[in-house]
This record gives C-alpha cells, sequence and structure tokens, in this order.
C-alpha cells in the first residue's frame, strides 16, 4: 500500500538556521477540536489539500493536538516596545510555529497557530484564544486581503471544546495564521537588547534570504535592508489611511520586516471620519489614533535603525547613525507620495498637480467637521463624477459646505479630459463599497459565540469583494445605527 504524501510539505528554515532563536514547543490538548472555517481559496494557493484538511485529522492539527509530518513546532522569542515602554522579552506566548512551506507561486510562507497553549513566553498567562478574537483576526486579515493591503491570512480556525475565561465563559479556539514571515522589529530588539550583535547580524542575513534576497551577500546590505524595510512599512501605512483603517496596537512587536499587517486585535475600521479616532480599550492615550499613524511607524522603525546600527558601519557608528537616519528620514516623504497618489485614485484623478494635497485635506477637514461616513464619501463621489451628487450630499448635515469643494473638484476631472463613465468606473475600483463595519463584525462576533455560524460565513462572502456592489447585501454598506453606540475593542489576550 502506497504512503500518503504529508499534508504539508514542510521547509523548515527558521528552525534549521535560528537554533538559539526559539524554543521547540508543541500545542496543549484539547477536547474536541471542531472546524468553523476553512479557507480554501487560500489552501489552493498554498498547495494544499482542502479535502484532506475539512476533516477531523485537519481540526486536530489546527488546534495543536496533532502534530503534522515535517512539522518543527516552536514559540519564537523577541521583545518590543509596548505603547513606548520596552519590554526585554515577549515570544510566542500562545502560539506556535508549525513550519514553512513554499507556495504555488515560490513563495516561503509561516504556518502559525495562534491560541494553541501556554509557552515558556506566556507569562504567567494560559496561552489560550477564545473564539471571537480568532474569527475578528480571520475576518480582518481576509478583508484586507481582498483590499490588495499587505497583510497575514488565517488559513482555518477551530474550536477547542474548552471554555476559557475573558470577561466571563468562552469557547475556546484556535487560529492558523499564513504568514510571508513572522521576523519583526521586535525580534531584532531582543538581541540587540542583550548585546549581541553576532545574533543580531544572522538574524538580519536571515531577514534578507527571505524577503530581500537581491541583497545577499553585497557589502551595504544591512543599510539597504532598512531601507526595504521602511519603504515597505511606508506604503503599507499609507494604505491602511486610504481605506480608514486603526491597527490599534502598533508595538513594535506588531512591526513585521516584511511589510505585512499583522495581530488584529483591537482594530477597526472607522465611520466617520476623524483623525483621533481609538477604538482600543487600553490605548487611552490615543497613542495608536487613527492620524498617529504615520507618525509611529516612523518612530517604530527607529527602534529597528537602532539595532542594525552595528551592522551598517562596525568601525564607525557616528556614520552608522548618518546612515540610517538619512533612510529614515525618508519615511515622510514615501508614506506622502503613496498616500497622495492613493487618494488621487480615489478620488479618479490621473494628473498631479501642486495644489493636490491641499484640495485633500480641505475635503478631509469637511468629513471631519460634519462626522461624514469615509468609506460611503468615496463610493458616492464616483456618483458625482458622472453629475448625480444626491447619495453623496445626503451624507452631509449641511451640503452646502461641501459644494464649493465640490465644483474645484469637477473642475479638475474636466481639466484631465477623461470620460465621466471611465472616470466612475476607475474609482469604483479603488474605492470599497465593503469594509468590515464594527457593528456587523460584533454581530457575526457574537453570533459565533453562541455556535451559529450564518452572520460570519455571510460577512465572509461580501468582504470577498469589497469594490462589487451586490443585490441584497446593501446593509453592509451602511454605518452603525445611533444604537450601536460608542464602539471599543479588545485584544482578547
Amino acid at each position: 500500500m502506497t504512503a500518503r504524501p504529508p499534508i504539508f510539505q514542510f521547509d523548515n528554515s527558521y528552525a534549521r538556521d535560528l537554533p538559539g532563536f526559539y524554543v521547540a514547543w508543541e500545542g496543549a490538548k484539547v477536547p474536541t477540536p471542531q472546524l468553523v472555517v476553512f479557507n480554501r481559496e487560500l489552501a489552493k494557493e498554498l498547495g494544499l489539500d482542502s479535502n484532506l484538511l475539512e476533516t477531523s485529522e485537519g481540526a486536530e492539527i489546527f488546534a495543536g493536538v496533532r502534530q503534522p509530518d515535517g512539522a518543527s513546532p516552536l514559540a519564537q522569542v523577541y521583545a518590543g516596545h509596548q505603547f513606548g515602554g520596552f519590554s526585554p522579552q515577549l515570544g510566542d506566548g500562545r502560539a506556535l510555529l508549525l513550519g514553512e512551506i513554499i507556495d504555488s507561486t515560490g513563495n516561503r510562507k509561516d504556518i502559525q497557530l495562534k491560541g494553541s497553549g501556554p509557552t515558556p513566553f506566556s507569562r504567567g498567562g494560559d496561552g489560550k484564544a477564545v473564539v471571537g478574537p480568532v474569527l475578528r483576526e480571520y475576518i480582518l486579515g481576509e478583508a484586507m486581503h481582498a483590499l490588495g493591503i499587505p497583510t497575514t491570512r488565517a488559513l482555518a480556525a477551530v474550536t477547542t471544546g474548552e471554555t476559557i475565561y475573558r470577561d466571563g465563559p468562552k469557547p475556546g479556539a484556535v487560529l492558523t495564521r499564513v504568514a510571508a514571515s513572522h521576523l519583526r522589529v521586535g525580534t531584532f530588539q531582543y538581541f540587540a537588547a542583550r548585546g549581541e550583535t553576532e545574533k543580531v547580524r544572522q538574524l538580519a542575513d536571515y531577514a534578507i534570504a527571505r524577503h530581500d534576497p537581491d541583497l545577499a551577500g553585497q557589502p551595504d546590505r544591512y543599510i539597504r535592508l532598512f531601507r526595504g524595510v521602511v519603504e515597505r512599512q511606508a506604503a503599507l501605512v499609507a494604505n491602511w489611511v486610504l481605506v480608514g483603517f486603526v491597527h490599534g496596537v502598533m508595538n513594535t512587536d506588531n512591526t513585521t520586516i516584511s511589510g505585512e499587517t499583522i495581530d488584529y486585535g483591537p482594530c477597526a475600521f472607522i465611520d466617520a471620519y476623524d483623525p483621533a479616532a481609538v477604538f482600543s480599550s487600553i490605548d487611552h492615550g490615543g497613542r495608536y489614533a487613527f492620524g498617529r499613524q504615520p507618525v509611529i511607524m516612523q518612530w517604530n522603525l527607529a527602534r529597528l535603525a537602532e539595532t542594525l546600527l552595528p551592522l551598517i558601519q562596525p568601525d564607525d557608528l557616528d556614520k552608522a547613525v548618518d546612515l540610517a537616519s538619512a533612510e529614515l528620514g525618508r519615511f515622510p516623504d514615501i508614506y506622502r507620495a503613496a498616500w497622495l497618489n492613493g487618494m488621487r485614485a480615489k478620488l479618479g484623478l490621473v494628473k498631479e498637480t501642486a495644489e493636490d494635497q491641499e484640495l485633500f485635506e480641505t475635503m478631509l477637514s469637511v468629513l471631519q467637521e460634519q462626522s461624514v461616513d469615509y468609506t460611503l464619501f468615496f463610493r458616492h463621489l464616483s456618483e458625482a463624477a458622472i453629475g448625480e451628487p444626491q447619495k453623496l450630499r445626503e451624507l452631509f448635515v449641511d451640503p452646502t459646505q461641501i459644494d464649493d469643494w465640490l465644483e474645484r473638484w469637477r473642475q479638475r476631472l474636466e481639466s484631465e479630459g477623461r470620460a465621466p463613465a471611465e472616470t466612475r468606473a476607475a474609482m469604483n475600483l479603488v474605492n470599497p463599497l465593503y469594509v468590515p463595519r464594527n457593528h456587523k463584525v460584533e454581530a457575526a462576533l457574537q453570533s459565533a459565540e453562541t455556535g451559529e455560524y450564518l452572520l460570519l460565513n455571510e460577512l465572509l462572502d461580501v468582504l470577498k469583494a469589497p469594490y462589487e456592489e451586490r443585490s441584497g447585501f446593501e446593509s453592509y454598506a451602511l454605518p452603525a445605527p445611533e444604537a450601536f453606540g460608542p464602539y471599543q475593542t479588545f485584544c482578547g489576550t
């Protein structure tokens, strides 16, 4: 009888190449793993057989109960600045990296369990997760992917049959997360804080091999690695702001070297436009408010630069500081260019002019003053491009405040000479109609806690095609009703 090939074709470079950067570990045993949601589209991209994984065996793998052939489960160590304060040791306190596979396009991907039980880095916690935060991460990651924003994704979510206490009894759950890697700014900080320069070098060379292979062996590879991370993160945060996403917990251990969005804890999408929007229950000072995200990301990248200085110019730290500062100083311009380009596309503009930033900021000022829904404004603006501004004006308590701006905008469109229908079509390709509205996410999560997944599956279905208007799903395009009230999110740890 022919032996069945392994479900995962693991090639575990982190475990193989970086001893001392992790602790080998296994997931906790749980009573009754049950598959809640499985990402067939992602499984196909990863070259996995869905028929083998949508089984009781698959549920046991995704819960951490069964170790698949070829896995090298481990908990990664890292440090991090959390709300500005440095924690010298964090690490995977409730996660395990099962291993890595090469996907159908030849890219290496991590397969990680989140919520699989305590590890040596749990700091007294139980290492478990509950169904709400697990499904929130599944929903938000898939939504960001559909919006075209670099992100970790979820392959599966399972319930464990356990009752976990988080503000009351909750169903236990585990998420299977897929990432280009789980290398973080905090990973570098852990070894740099201990003065282990050679381990920082080893980690940097590993990061280069994985994310910037063209730099391998180059004498200036470390400053160019930093340059690449700056560019990736500036573009990422611009994308967040353009769609109205608030990460909520931009600690350095949640800032990736790959430029992917990671760790969807107290995150949310804004309804009304507000740069001061904060949803996290623990962000009392607004450190990670919507409008502060670019500033915070540059601060996080400064922390990465500090770890790389001994590598950038070992014999002249002053020169290393100058080189790193120059790269870090490019962040605002890279961010601004990405944001301006994105905003032009959102407004249907093709040509770049000197007045662009003022035009955009005037618009946003009116949106803020009148608490206008951010997502619907841009979607309805496309109707105004073909001479139908009625829905747009209905978003304003006093629509006359936007009329002068609309006239300026129409004149810009006319000067560019593109047909109105073409402009509208182009705008609808970059302005989503459906984002994970907070009240819809909460309704799906609350229903899931009772074991009912209809709302979850419907929400995931809608978010797969965020730019495409679909009959019967009108409620998913609307902001929260007033009765929903102020919204807070929680880490769920």
